[in-house]
């Protein structure tokens, strides 16, 4: 066979491996809604554990980070109740987390510590444990702060938000394989064909079929370690803030454009439903909704549609969870302990149709595949969150029936003595509920291409 020749057949079947695995995938797509799309066994049914990444505080318990399962079907004698937790020894600004491909292991990382954390949740899901502990993120990238862990067949793909030089927002991504070990590292970019941009970064979401993965940007260690008092008075502090996306070539892992989205972009959800071809985000300081869809001509655009309250008011909007349909769009904003529904049937305008207060201070949400569960934590950084009454630590459930959110279950997290509770995610027993992901030979062929 002819180099060209093999060249020709390797980037076909590339191109059928992709087509294939979205297809495939675009039954695997989890927060329930918000996973990676290469993260198999969606739990289409009554999730049975909610696992709860939680910061640590002094004087409560052993004062360390920890995973805490509770126990989330109805039929259970423990329901609602604390099962399990598991402490790492240490507190270093426990954060966000996600699952591998094969969703036996979640990945788990420190903000301040920029130690990773492995979890299997496989063999026992009611007991999860700690079975790696990853340290060299700094040492091999440079980079500090794991915020957003993502899978890829095999891999793991880490968005960082700091550096180890300055303390600043200018980082990247590192990516791993499911054994932990580092295998490479890919800037963010700050000028991409004349375009400028700021190097930030916060989350990361692919879309499969269209080969394109986007980046967000929030700010640096300097910034999120700071009291959130103090940092809002620091004019030139308020400057170190991520005001851009990027689009990247998804397999190469190339970057292709910078978008212009002022005010800190955090989530990226893409729209689940076939055929659909954008994103939204939310952007933290200015309080705006943000499409992110090609223009007629192909080339990718971010386009502000909607406001989600007076970014006067710093209502801070954390969170956002989209519907298995893309149709709706859950918003969490921090400070004023806001859950609000947005009807997104025409992503161009989005509608709130729906405002409930479900806390003194709101951060994380969850919904099931379903939609008819919503999930809540209280914690979005440990100088950031409110103090006295106002510092509620908290996981509230609640169901949801199209109309109204209706409580079912809260654990009280400060009471309990279990630290401030954040970043949540989901598992079954057994597999009678799940769906496969891609297939094996799928996912092999894809990791080697």
């Amino acid at each position: 066979m002819t180099n060209q020749l093999m060249t020709q057949t390797r980037a076909s079947t590339a191109g059928w491996v992709l087509a294939i695995l979205f297809v495939v995938a675009n039954s695997a797509w989890a927060d329930e809604t918000c996973n990676s799309p290469y993260t198999s066994r969606l739990i289409k049914g009554q999730e049975d554990y909610v696992h709860v990444w939680t910061l640590g505080v002094e004087g409560w318990g052993d004062g360390s980070d920890k995973l805490v399962t509770i126990d989330a079907s109805p039929k259970s004698k423990t329901y609602g109740k604390v099962v399990h937790t598991v402490s790492v020894g240490t507190r270093g600004e426990a954060h966000h987390m996600g699952f591998t491909d094969d969703r036996r292991y979640l990945w788990a990382g420190g903000l301040d510590s920029s130690l990773v954390y492995v979890f299997d949740v496989g063999t026992d899901p009611a007991k999860p444990k700690l079975v790696r502990t990853i340290k060299d993120l700094s040492a091999k990238t440079g980079y500090m702060g794991p915020h957003t862990f993502y899978a890829l067949p095999g891999r793991m793909l880490l968005g960082t938000l700091s550096n180890t030089r300055d303390n600043g927002g200018v980082t990247g991504m590192a990516l791993y394989n499911n054994k932990g070990t580092f295998v490479a590292k890919y800037d963010i970019p700050t000028s991409v064909g004349g375009m400028q941009g700021d190097g930030y970064g916060y989350d990361i979401a692919i879309n499969p079929r269209k080969n394109v993965l986007l980046t967000s940007s929030f700010t640096g260690r300097a910034n999120y370690m700071r009291d959130l008092g103090s940092l809002v008075k620091d004019a030139e502090a308020m400057k170190k803030f991520g005001n851009t996306m990027v689009v990247w070539d998804a397999k190469a892992l190339k970057p292709l454009q910078i978008l212009s989205v002022p005010g800190a972009p955090l989530e990226i959800r893409w729209s689940l439903k076939s055929g659909d071809n954008w994103a939204i985000t939310a952007s933290a300081l200015t309080s705006k909704l943000w499409l992110i869809r090609p223009d007629p001509a192909g080339k990718w655009e971010a386009k502000e549609v909607g406001t989600i309250d007076d970014p006067a008011k710093m209502p801070l909007p954390v969170d956002i969870s989209i519907t298995a349909d893309g149709r709706g769009l859950w918003v969490n904003t921090f400070m004023d302990g806001t859950t609000r529904y947005f009807d997104l049937s025409n992503p161009e305008k989005p509608k709130e149709v729906y405002t409930k207060n479900t806390g003194r201070q709101v951060n994380m949400i969850s919904q099931s595949w379903d939609g008819k569960r919503v999930y809540i934590t209280s914690s979005l950084l440990e100088k950031w969150d409110k103090a006295g009454e106002d510092n509620e630590q908290f996981l509230r459930a609640f169901t949801w029936d199209g109309k109204e959110l209706t409580p079912a279950f809260e654990v009280d997290f400060g009471k309990e003595k279990l630290g401030r509770a954040h970043h949540m995610k989901f598992t079954a027993k057994g597999s009678l509920r799940a769906s496969p992901g891609a297939p094996a030979e799928v996912t092999a062929l894809l990791s080697r291409q």
